[in-house]
């Protein structure tokens, strides 16, 4: 058994107790507006992860890459969405993943894929479930709930495929940081999906999934009636954006990096870890957020933030340490070989870094839980 101490850095330490605690509160949260919750497993990329939040693997779960979906289908998931948009040359490996007994659906915004998606089904003899993506906020991509290709994509699924529903994600909501901004958010991005189904309904075709999905509108929502699921991925481990979003604390972040200080610069007031971009991501989403925490917040090893201490600067296997600017905080002495946490901007962005998790116990290291890469 190793610890936080004597592990060879860097490497990303996982808070089980957290985990469970942020799993629990989305679930109880979501289930109590009567939707169902199907997490979104591209947070944690990682098979003992994923038991510890969906409790059972057969409940419903969505991920972003057909490599997740096939490793999460040979743990046991058996309902998944693979909530990217569809490339037809990805379709046989859906096809055979459902061959297995696998219920996975694929989400479009086209004709074209939608005409793909057919043409698939044809091939594999059995028909492949689509939902349509709407776009709630013109945030990435999808078709608005009013779009007359709605209807054209659906009449194609209906006939050659499975027309499963629709599906929005509401990127935007990372965007608003008062409680009215946030549940008003939550409630556009309500309003277009369910909009949306009761267009396709109304138009003769089926629609028995209405999902909607981002962590900030699930923890800041009021009103689900209409929706069937909601996808939220980013809770269970928590990170410095949703911090600032206000859907938790510091406390709540249950993945961290830990480093080791290899330098000084004192006339540049930086301390050199070896925790980089490659160990960190060069994710800096706080940066249009209230409040900028560079690269990470910094603390020391038993998780305690270091007053105003940040990751500044990162290249690939440096971290630049320094004292937020226009704080007069004082530079903590660092002595080389001193051991660090890092909080993370984005957790999905820090996990894709790391093979493993290092699951603690305290001060522990007591598991190493796999992560999947690649595509």
């Amino acid at each position: 058994m190793t610890s936080l101490s004597d592990r060879d850095t860097p490497f990303l330490a996982l808070d089980p107790t957290r985990l469970d605690a942020n799993a629990a509160r989305m679930r109880a949260r979501v289930e109590a507006l009567g939707p169902r919750l199907r997490p979104h497993l591209k947070t944690v990329k990682s098979v003992p992860a994923a038991r510890r939040i969906l409790g059972e693997m057969t409940n419903p779960a969505t991920v972003s890459t057909l490599q997740e979906a096939e490793a999460f289908a040979d743990a046991g998931c058996t309902d998944l969405i693979y909530a990217v948009g569809i490339a037809p040359a990805k379709l046989p490996r859906v096809a055979a993943l459902r061959a297995r007994g696998v219920d996975i659906a694929v989400i479009l915004d086209s004709p074209a894929q939608a005409l793909a998606v057919a043409e698939a089904s044809r091939t594999a003899g059995a028909a492949i479930p689509a939902l349509i993506e709407i776009d709630c906020d013109g945030k990435r991509a999808g078709i608005r709930s009013g779009d007359p290709a709605l209807t054209i994509i659906g009449r194609i699924l209906d006939s050659g495929a499975e027309l499963r529903g629709v599906l929005t994600h509401g990127g935007g909501s990372y965007g608003y940081f008062t409680p009215e901004d946030q549940r008003q958010m939550a409630a556009e991005e309500r309003f277009a999906a369910v909009t949306a189904a009761e267009r396709l309904r109304a138009d003769g075709l089926p629609c028995p999934v209405v999902s909607i999905g981002s962590t900030p509108s699930a923890h800041f929502t009021t009103d689900l009636g209409g929706v069937t699921e909601v996808r939220a991925g980013v809770y269970t481990l928590m990170d410095l954006m949703m911090v600032n979003c206000g859907v938790g604390g510091i406390g709540d972040i249950a993945a961290t990096v830990v480093c080791t200080v290899i330098g000084h610069q004192p006339d540049r007031g930086v301390i050199l870890t070896d925790a980089g971009y490659m160990a960190l991501s060069k994710d800096h989403g706080t940066a249009s957020m209230p409040v900028d925490q560079g690269f990470g917040v910094v603390a020391m090893l038993d998780g305690t933030p270091i007053p105003d201490l940040l990751v500044t600067a990162t290249s690939q296997e440096h971290g630049q340490l320094s004292i937020r600017p226009g704080s007069d905080a004082p530079l903590p002495e660092l002595p080389i070989g001193t051991r660090l946490r890092i909080y993370p901007n984005h957790a999905c962005a820090t996990v894709a870094m790391h093979r493993s998790f290092a699951v603690l116990d305290g001060e522990k290291v007591t598991e190493d839980w796999p992560i999947m890469s690649g595509w």
